[in-house]
């Protein structure tokens, strides 16, 4: 929940415009570039996500090829050293 509420802050601080003049500092917040940070990750969980998948199945496979298919017995022990 923390890091939720830290990335939350992250982004808005992300949407923000800061100009600093003689008179003062300003503050503008950019809804289009908040916009564009949390499309951008959200893909870039949705690549992670992917990508974690991708690995969860190649190890699955590696898994029922060194087993009989249910994960009980060696199948061809000899040659899946």
């Amino acid at each position: 929940m923390r890091y939720l509420i830290a990335a939350s802050a992250v982004l808005a601080l992300a949407a923000c415009n800061v100009n600093k003049d003689e008179n003062g500092v300003s503050v503008q917040y950019d809804q289009n570039t908040a916009e564009n940070a949390v499309a951008d990750v959200s893909n870039t969980a949705g690549n992670i996500a992917g990508h974690i998948s991708n690995d969860v199945s190649e190890t699955a496979d590696k898994v029922d090829a060194r087993t009989d298919g249910d994960g009980d017995a060696p199948a061809n022990a000899a040659e899946n050293k």
